[in-house]
């Protein structure tokens, strides 16, 4: 992403005065705070003021330990973004050229990373080209992750400390998107991977119809929500020695012992931060179904997977490298293992959630992507998505995950897919059933 140019719009927001930046073809108004919180304790709404408040920084990223293996796929990281433990802040971006009564579709983006990396303001999931090409306000939500954000539940410490964040930055946009020329009344939330999953779980709360009115849930875990229970109290009785007077730092730097506490409870395992039923602001693992079901009728969903979700993760897998290496057989076994992967942490959990969403009354729809750089080994992973909805060919050239595709084939493939997106978010009902095609399909449930 490009610096701030001299020109500085400025806007009047219930929360107060907020000075704004021109960014070429769109406007910023970037590192927001939407709410604040103590060290593991519930974030409560950012206080109002009465001076301008300078937007022309990013939003600075939730302290993390670096993820060598996703920034060589993603070839970015949240690495290059200041860490700040206090890091409830958001960014909106606007084109440039709305009129002062015009209110266009809201979309708020909540970035994966298995809620333990990543941050809003990452190049690769830059927006402008969403918000130039189709007349669209997003924000993007940076919030506390991993033992800061997805650790508690005992001794009094909140658990969702990171998902309370998230509903106080819809909060935020309810009340004061309407001055950056967004409308309140058209929000979706869209989100990828562990934000699909923490979006949804959005939706079994008591507030979710009055945050947004649709959801685009992008290969949502749904496959490790459950049975994580003894997990995470492991989790967070690795964490009862902390004291307020370490250092983010040091918290950082003990994660892989927190990490290790949630090692052997099965493939939940593999994500072990998370959300956790039961604690606010959550139902229970049992009354979750029943919490979407009452929401059905009040947000139209779009959700749905790659077709090889796994293959992000069996390079990791050693145990596994030896069988895929086999001469003849390899490659079949490989895809056998892909496919079951896939379908225990994402596609048969997807789909048993849309078919009891419609079930119930609501609209949705599913859809499957199947673009993949051509003769690259990731296939149609995990994270293949993001590169068709956001940033550049600056931002994504060092991606090993897009190896093999040329960048007008990627954007030519991404201005439909970004089409797809922007026209759910504008209202307009999607057919039942469509495709991109060489990219994806869709269809009503």
């Amino acid at each position: 992403m490009s610096m701030p140019s001299l020109a500085q719009p400025t806007f009047a927001p219930p929360c107060g005065p907020v000075v704004g930046w021109v960014d070429v073809d769109v406007a910023r108004a970037t590192g927001i705070p939407y709410a604040h919180a103590d060290r593991f304790e519930a974030p409560v709404a950012a206080t109002d003021w009465t001076e301008p408040h300078d937007a022309t920084t990013w939003s600075p990223s939730c302290p993390q330990q670096p993820v060598p293996f996703l920034a060589e796929v993603l070839g970015s990281t949240a690495a290059t973004i200041p860490p700040n433990e206090h890091c409830q802040n958001l960014s909106v971006t606007m084109p440039l050229d709305l009129a002062p009564d015009e209110r266009v579709p809201v979309m708020v983006w909540i970035h994966g990373g298995s809620y333990s990396s990543g941050a809003g303001d990452v190049p690769i999931m830059d927006p402008r080209a969403l918000v130039r090409d189709h007349r669209v306000v997003v924000v993007t939500v940076t919030y506390r992750l991993a033992t800061f954000g997805f650790v508690g539940g005992i001794d009094g410490r909140p658990a969702n400390l990171g998902l309370l964040d998230q509903i106080e930055a819809f909060r935020w946009v309810k009340r004061n998107i309407a001055a950056f020329g967004g409308d309140p009344e058209r929000v979706t939330a869209f989100g990828q991977s562990a934000g699909a999953d923490a979006i949804a779980h959005i939706m079994a709360t008591p507030d979710a119809a009055s945050l947004f009115s649709r959801a685009i849930i992008q290969s949502p875990p749904l496959g490790l929500a459950r049975g994580r229970a003894k997990m995470a109290a492991a989790m967070a009785e690795a964490t009862s020695s902390f004291t307020p007077e370490m250092t983010a730092a040091d918290i950082v730097a003990k994660q892989p012992d927190i990490v290790a506490a949630g090692t052997g409870f099965g493939l939940v395992s593999s994500m072990p931060y998370g959300i956790q039923y039961g604690h606010d602001p959550l139902p229970s693992e049992e009354g979750v179904n029943d919490a979407w079901s009452a929401v059905a009728n009040d947000i139209d969903v779009l959700i749905g997977s790659t077709a090889e979700e796994a293959r992000l993760f069996t390079p990791r897998l050693e145990g596994l490298q030896k069988w895929i290496s086999l001469r003849g057989v390899g490659p079949a076994i490989h895809r056998l293992v892909v496919s079951a992967l896939t379908k225990s942490m994402y596609t048969r959990a997807i789909s048993d959630f849309a078919k009891r969403y419609a079930l119930a009354g609501g609209t949705i729809h599913s859809y499957a992507i199947s673009w993949s750089a051509p003769g690259n080994q990731y296939g149609s992973a995990h994270t293949i998505d993001l590169p068709l909805l956001f940033g550049d060919e600056q931002s994504w050239k060092a991606a090993t995950l897009l190896t093999g595709a040329t960048w007008p084939e990627i954007d030519a493939h991404a201005r439909t897919v970004r089409a797809l997106w922007s026209s759910f978010a504008h209202g307009e009902r999607l057919p039942d059933s469509g495709s991109i095609p060489g990219v994806l399909t869709y269809r009503k449930a």
